[in-house]
């Protein structure tokens, strides 16, 4: 299974990388933008845009090496009339004080492509060092990928967003290739990924360096790869947190392999809210996955209730079934290195521990503690309290 989605997603890079296809180009540059630093792109942008999604076949937009001010809100909507290419070589940059939920938003596209090493810096340092109870600038989100089927984001920088850098929603067949995230270890909320209500997403080769999860993954997300992201300062990758708001849609088929995280509060992690809405996760796959003085490495949290907003000790109605984590290897910075925290209502099921070596840095026998499962060990498991 793992050679056929491998190859699959190699033949769907080459082809967006290589087609002979003509192409119109849009450079922005020959159309009156200033890679001054200082002159705000964004009605040009827009129209090499709405130029290029009006054009049949193929079309590229074009931002050339140089430093840019995109200093509004600009969403770049579709349909289109053909496949979309958005090339960005040089460097983007947001206003330091931005009001709204967004800086940048592509929106219903079909056979879009967004490359070019690029950078798009969202200056959210002041954002990072804002504490509750200050004066704070606008925490937009960097990028936003909203229904856009079959498309591809690779060789792209997100720097210092105010929040979330990408998120992705609604999208169909979406691969996240060769990124670089990067913001502060004492970021706020500063999630690299959040993946919701998609299906068919691969997240591949990338480096994360953020003050929050790495990856998150929401409710309505189905058949997600994960594959050789390393990760680090963080709060690691995480499914969830679920179950915190009405009707939220099952989550299933989630796989995360050849993982690497580094100096993150957690590892691996599947967190739900307790006592207040239903939901599924089932089908969560970890495997051969590299912790490097990691806090939590393995961990399930159905009591999850960040800054006490709920009530901590009534039981999360998210019912967790299928789970395997298997090949996972390293240190872990604290005692307890594998604690799976399940629902009293609702027990997980079917969950599987095997290959587990981990070891604890401060001395002494690395530990596991689990409520209300009883995972099934397959081989080697070294960590004390869990067994059965």
């Amino acid at each position: 299974m793992g050679s056929i989605f491998v190859a699959l997603t190699t033949l769907m890079l080459f082809f967006f990388s290589s087609c002979s296809c003509q192409v119109t180009v849009f450079d922005i540059t020959k159309m009156g933008a200033k890679a001054d630093g200082l002159t705000d792109i964004h009605l040009v942008l827009m129209d090499a845009w709405e130029q290029a999604c009006r054009t049949r076949g193929a079309a590229k937009v074009v931002i050339p090496e140089g430093k840019y001010l995109l200093g509004v809100r600009t969403e770049f909507a579709g349909p289109c009339q053909g496949s979309m290419e958005f090339s960005v070589a040089g460097t983007i940059q947001a206003p330091e004080n931005m009001a709204g939920d967004t800086w940048v938003k592509f929106q219903s596209v079909d056979r879009f492509t967004m490359s070019g090493g690029g950078t798009f810096d969202g200056q959210g340092q002041r954002a990072s060092n804002c504490t509750k109870g200050s004066h704070c600038p606008g925490m937009v989100y960097n990028l936003r990928f909203n229904y856009l089927t079959r498309a591809v984001i690779q060789d792209i920088t997100s720097l210092n967003s105010k929040n979330f850098h990408i998120n992705v929603l609604g999208c169909n067949d979406i691969t996240l290739h060769r990124l670089n995230i990067v913001a502060p270890a004492t970021s706020l909320n500063t999630d690299r990924i959040h993946v919701g209500k998609s299906k068919l997403v691969r997240i591949l080769d990338s480096q994360i360096a953020t003050g929050d999860d790495c990856i998150s993954i929401g409710d309505g997300s189905q058949d997600v790869n994960i594959t050789r992201v390393t990760c680090g300062p963080g709060h690691g990758i995480s499914i969830g947190s679920l179950g915190r708001y009405p009707n939220e849609e099952p989550v299933s088929e989630i796989h995360v392999t050849n993982c690497t995280l580094r100096n993150t509060d957690n590892g691996v992690r599947i967190k739900s809210w307790p006592g207040l809405q239903s939901g599924t996760a089932n089908g969560l796959f970890f495997e051969d996955i590299a912790m490097d003085n990691v806090a939590h490495p393995i961990l399930i949290d159905q009591k999850y209730c960040p800054y006490n907003k709920c009530n901590g000790k009534a039981a999360s109605r998210v019912k967790i079934s299928n789970v395997r984590f298997k090949n996972i290897h390293g240190t872990s910075s604290t005692p307890i290195a594998v604690q799976l925290i399940c629902s009293s209502s609702l027990p997980c099921e079917r969950v599987q521990l095997g290959g587990i070596t981990l070891r604890y840095t401060g001395g002494g026998e690395a530990k596991s503690e689990c409520q209300y499962v009883q995972p099934k060990v397959i081989g080697v498991f070294n960590t004390v309290g869990c067994q059965y």
